[in-house]
């Protein structure tokens, strides 16, 4: 078991490389959005620590240098992040069953969408020492990128800061795009998801509606639908 749990946890290292640096470009273009805000780099860095989630950071940025209340942050926290909850509820299906809580609860803690996105491409059951290889590269490249933008400021130009806050779109669509060339009901998935997003976006009625909870629902009726449509059977997953 020890020598499996390592090799997991190399592999996650290795997939974390990419993931981190990622992360790190588009890091330092939010550490100077936090600076604009006046926030120092040890406050940047903790709260990078503690939500891992850009959009999120962002939303907190805004606010925190509009000088909202606390309780209006959270509560704005709580919507944008939501769907890490969805995200976690999925992996504890992947996960072995004997699986300890302290191991369910780093692999919560460190969820993001691209290590999401790697780990559910896993075939069979995962490792949760995947994640944590994962997270070892990944969640230092974020904190130490929103540090450095913070203290850096507008060193950079902003045609650059520009390209490196698309970075991570790229990235995710690099995670997805080879699962959806090997399984025909993932491509279908990607396909619906992009088109139902547009949609939500340019729709009157509903393009005013906050981000994260437009994910979240996508999220649970795509994935409803496709679970009824196309099941994934137990015994793949054994297999």
């Amino acid at each position: 078991m020890e020598h499996s749990n390592k090799k997991a946890y190399i592999k996650g290292l290795e997939t974390g490389i990419p993931i981190g640096l990622g992360y790190f470009a588009v890091a330092f273009a939010l550490g100077i959005q936090a600076k604009a805000a006046k926030i120092s780099v040890i406050k940047s860095a903790l709260m990078s620590f503690g939500l891992h989630a850009s959009a999120g950071e962002y939303i907190f940025i805004t606010l925190f240098g509009a000088g909202t209340t606390i309780l209006v942050m959270v509560l704005m926290e709580l919507v944008a992040n939501a769907r890490y909850l969805l995200m976690s509820c999925s992996l504890s299906q992947k996960i072995p069953e004997d699986t300890p809580v302290w191991k369910r609860l780093i692999m919560g803690y460190f969820i993001t969408d691209e290590i999401f996105g790697a780990a559910i491409a896993v075939e069979g059951k995962l490792n949760p020492y995947y994640i944590f290889g994962m997270a070892t590269v990944a969640s230092p490249g974020w904190v130490v990128g929103t540090a450095l933008g913070v203290a850096l400021g507008n060193v950079l130009p902003e045609s650059v800061i520009s390209a490196l806050s698309v970075g991570l779109f790229g990235m995710f669509i690099a995670i997805i795009i080879p699962e959806g060339k090997k399984n025909k009901v993932v491509a279908a998935v990607i396909v619906v998801s992009f088109v139902a997003s547009y949609l939500l976006s340019v729709i009157p009625v509903v393009k005013g509606i906050d981000s994260g909870i437009k994910i979240i629902v996508l999220t649970v009726v795509i994935a409803g639908i496709f679970s009824i449509i196309k099941p994934v059977k137990e015994a793949q997953d054994e297999q």
